[in-house]
């Protein structure tokens, strides 16, 4: 490649490099693209050539002092190349290595690059890990500079702008990732402050950030980032021709705008990344962005652009695909299962529970089959309206926004009139009935400012109710009671958020017979119905299972895929409200 000659077309030249190393692949079925630095490999004379971009040698590399500065630090033992993208980069390594070998006899075992990274090169792993270490404790030697990049609290009001923000940057929901630390506020502070972050400086960050970013210093109250939002966007979007991936908020942090939870998380990093080698460089002079010529080349490289498609992935087609909800007694029983079902259709979930120990397990196992989305565990009792309102605050903090949020925690002591305990009616109706309204009190106001941004947006939030919601049920009243004025709840919601776009219906599920509710040996309803004579001339658990399958015209219990068809269908559609869904086999009819 290195002896060819390609078009003057930088562009062009590009394209012929690509073709010809895609010609050049040894194992073309498997599909695999090459890397385009693989001219490198066959150019420098050491089995192992390494690129890398570790944050303190790029802090060296891109400060305005870096050729100096290198030549300082490590003498002839490395060689440094000027700035240079793609091909030019290749052809510019091989005149000095030719230089260099006429020099000394060998290749360099380390090549930095400007604005680009360094390659390190030798036969052995071993020895690439010493020189890289080699690299990275001198630039430290050299940078005695204090680092504390610690965590800051997110302010609590960012429910109150990042919904919005989230809605107003894409044609569709985005997932707006947000971070604070000493870090972002060594820069957030002032024009000036972000002058230092306010550029790229290697091709990674145009292809994760793009090349701008906005700064929002007008944080009085929520109103006034907003105002500051409106304005700033359509000018950003009309200079750059894009919105911005990241924007930075004083007092707030970083945010970073993306199509799904997974990018967003790469965006922000790299940033954060950006931030750390614009702090270091001011031990080399200060930052030096690539320049505008520069960033036009990287951002219209065919290469760059294949590589932002497969950093994104492809989109889905699922209903709930990158939609953030959370679902409410998720750790196990129905809860887990409807988890488990949209984190397979791509939704970034948050399993909100109150036991700690299996929630975080759910979401661990649940996180192993997760693709480009994200799940989350977050402690709740759903009991208390204060716990519920910081599970939204927190999921907003984490995913921007909130576009679906099923609320299914519940607990069952069945009992007689005489039998019942008024304290354990009372935690029932709170966990059963109360929580229902907590949960629409604290995810309706998020969902009020996605609609502001978007006035074509809904958003749903869903109870999972029980057949015991459409008929009384015989000793278990104080369930069952809830249970009917959790649809009461419903309707009366549906009507007063439909002006807001958010949908409000139950789902009213027949008897999960296979879950823990049911038939836990100890405290599953099997036992408790067996104990308290609910099913006459029952002797055994079995007895009564079979009792109760018997009431299904169907023959068999409700099953998490039955109600996730529901809660799919109240999602899509678009024209219902206020509906008590059943999915009971046939056992319970509406009228």
């Amino acid at each position: 490649m290195g002896k060819k000659k390609y078009s003057d077309d930088e562009q062009l030249a590009e394209v012929q490099v690509k073709e010809d190393i895609i010609a050049a692949n040894a194992f073309p079925e498997k599909g695999k693209r090459p890397s385009v630095e693989t001219s490198f490999h066959e150019a420098i004379n050491y089995a192992f050539v390494v690129h890398m971009h570790p944050t303190m040698n790029n802090s060296l590399m891109c400060g305005y002092n870096s050729e100096a500065e290198t030549k300082r630090l490590f003498g002839e033992e490395a060689m440094y190349i000027g700035y240079a993208p793609g091909y030019p980069l290749f052809m510019k390594v091989k005149a000095a290595l030719e230089q260099y070998r006429m020099k000394y006899g060998h290749d360099p075992k380390i090549i930095f690059l400007e604005n680009h990274g360094v390659f390190v090169n030798a036969d052995n792993i071993e020895e690439i890990k010493t020189l890289y270490s080699h690299i990275t404790t001198t630039i430290q030697g050299a940078c005695k500079k204090d680092a504390d990049f610690s965590e800051l609290p997110v302010p609590e009001d960012v429910t109150e702008f990042l919904p919005y923000i989230r809605m107003k940057i894409g044609e569709k929901p985005m997932s707006a990732v947000i971070r604070h630390s000493k870090l972002h506020s060594h820069f957030y502070g002032s024009e000036a402050g972000f002058s230092k972050i306010s550029g790229p400086f290697t091709p990674d960050i145009i292809v994760y950030c793009k090349a701008a970013y906005m700064y929002i210093s007008d944080v009085d109250t929520p109103a006034t980032i907003l105002a500051s939002f409106d304005r700033q966007l359509p000018a950003f979007i009309s200079r750059y021709g894009y919105a911005p991936k990241i924007i930075v908020i004083k007092n707030y942090g970083v945010v970073a705008v993306e199509e799904t939870a997974a990018s967003a998380e790469i965006a922000l990093e790299v940033y954060e990344d950006l931030m750390k080698v614009s702090y270091f460089s001011e031990c080399f002079g200060g930052p030096r962005f690539l320049g505008a010529k520069e960033i036009a080349f990287i951002d219209n490289w065919e290469v760059e652009n294949y590589r932002r498609q497969v950093s994104k992935g492809q989109g889905a087609a699922s209903p709930v695909a990158q939609k953030v909800i959370i679902v409410t007694g998720a750790a196990q029983g129905f809860g887990e299962g409807i988890a488990e079902n949209l984190v397979q259709q791509e939704a970034n979930v948050v399993i909100a529970d109150l036991n700690e120990e299996r929630g975080k397990e759910t979401a661990a196992r649940l996180t192993s089959i997760a693709k480009k989305n994200k799940v989350l565990y977050m402690k709740v009792d759903v009991s208390d309206p204060a716990s519920i309102q910081a599970v939204v605050n927190d999921t907003v903090k984490a995913f921007g926004g909130l576009d679906v949020f099923i609320s299914n925690a519940g607990i069952l002591h069945a009992g007689g009139i005489d039998e019942m305990d008024p304290a354990v009616f009372k935690k029932m109706t709170e966990v059963n009935y109360n929580a229902w309204f907590y949960c629409v009190k604290a995810a309706s106001g998020v969902m009020k400012v996605q609609r502001e941004a978007n006035p074509l947006y809904t958003a749903d939030l869903i109870q999972i109710n029980s057949k015991s919601g459409l008929e009384g049920s015989n000793r278990n009243f104080a369930y069952a009671g809830a249970k009917f004025g959790g649809i009461g709840l419903t309707q009366s919601f549906a009507l007063e958020l439909a002006p807001f776009g958010i949908k409000v219906n139950s789902v009213c599920p027949g008897n999960f017979f296979d879950g823990p509710l049911w038939s836990d040996p100890q405290r599953g309803l099997f036992v408790q119905y067996l104990k308290a004579g609910k099913v006459p001339g029952a002797k055994t658990v079995d007895d009564v299972k079979k009792f109760y399958e018997s009431k299904v015209p169907l023959q068999r219990g409700c099953m998490v895929d039955d109600v996730m068809k529901a809660v799919y269908y109240i999602i899509s559609q678009q024209y219902e409200t206020g509906q008590a869904v059943p999915v009971t086999g046939g056992q319970v009819m509406l009228n």
